[in-house]
């Protein structure tokens, strides 16, 4: 699609100052990207068998942003979302075989296999879910911080929303009312440069989405997305602005999603060239190895132990969700408001 195609980041081949991390650290972003991605990739076989129904939406390419963003909030701070909403659970600390099971509407799943992809939810690890309906996370995720001001407990949310859902009203009158108050809430922009199969220079007049709340005085900062570590730092500036009580900010991730727009979509509208220029050029998991590498934090033998045990836990998830069984129909009666 002419116009269309993002603009990838070549890696650079200059050695990047990891002064201010340890391996400790570097390696546990490792893990937790790769966890997402080789959870989405047994979630997509498990689709292709026929074991999860429905729409099933995979993060693969865009792990960077909810393991940075994870990185940069306190036990306490609450996450909304969208429904490409696996990897915030997993990052979370939510257990994939909860989560695998939800997506196979089993009843070790989080919502009791009622749910699946789009309706899981965890009070304890404070994620408010991953909505179905485009846009209504955003709010959500300000009535959380609205919450928060009238409590004054100290806790920021984070809404995470789409380029597609960018474009949508109720955003709009959230950005409103957050600075109107100056909410302590943080809305992580996803641009993954498509929303559904259409490309954001056909959707969209201001392509710059940091800049939409520009009107309501609300700061905006564009972040590479597929650098964990820039991601990190970015969110930690946003965490501490509206946690001093200066209300909102726009983070937009600048990222990618290398499958379609869910497991039924043949993304025909892009080209295979240009999915593999940004794999090549701009992978997550890659880049941070590489940072890994020459901060000589592991060697190949390490990073290939750490992906057999994350592969040992997905395969555990997706055999835990197999055996365990379909909801009792009288399910359909518990958990209803009348």
């Amino acid at each position: 699609m002419s116009g269309s195609s993002p603009k990838s980041k070549k890696i650079s081949k200059k050695k990047k100052n990891v002064s201010n991390y340890d391996s400790t650290e570097l390696l546990h972003y490792y893990r937790e990207m790769l966890q997402i991605r080789r959870f989405e990739e047994k979630a997509g076989q498990l689709y292709g068998m026929g074991l999860i129904a429905g729409f099933c939406h995979l993060y693969i390419g865009q792990e960077a942003v909810v393991v940075g963003m994870q990185a940069a909030i306190e036990d306490g701070d609450q996450v909304i979302t969208g429904y490409r909403d696996h990897g915030h659970m997993l990052t979370l600390g939510m257990e994939p075989r909860g989560v695998m099971a939800e997506l196979t509407g089993r009843e070790g799943g989080y919502s009791k296999g009622k749910g699946g992809s789009m309706h899981m939810f965890s009070t304890e690890k404070n994620f408010f879910g991953g909505h179905g309906i485009v846009g209504a996370q955003v709010s959500l995720g300000t009535g959380l911080a609205f919450a928060n001001s009238y409590r004054g407990n100290d806790r920021v949310s984070l809404a995470y929303f789409g380029d597609g859902a960018a474009n949508q009203g109720q955003v709009y009158e959230s950005f409103n009312m957050a600075k109107l108050w100056d909410l302590p809430v943080i809305y992580v922009i996803e641009n993954n440069h498509y929303a559904m199969g259409t490309a954001i220079v056909r959707s969209s007049s201001e392509t710059h989405l940091h800049k939409r709340g520009a009107s309501f005085g609300i700061p905006g900062v564009e972040v590479d997305g597929m650098d964990v570590l820039a991601v990190k730092e970015a969110g930690e500036m946003a965490v501490a602005h509206a946690r001093a009580g200066k209300g909102p900010m726009i983070l937009e991730m600048k990222t990618y999603r290398y499958r379609g727009h869910s497991m039924s979509d043949p993304a025909k509208y892009r080209t295979r060239e240009e999915v593999n220029s940004v794999r090549a050029q701009s992978d997550p998991i890659e880049q941070l190895k590489q940072t890994i590498f020459e901060a000589g934090f592991a060697d190949e033998a390490a990073l290939k132990e750490i992906d057999k045990e994350i592969k040992a836990i997905v395969n555990d998830a997706a055999d835990f969700a197999k055996d365990s069984p379909e909801p009792d129909p009288s399910e359909l009666y518990t958990d209803v408001l009348a």
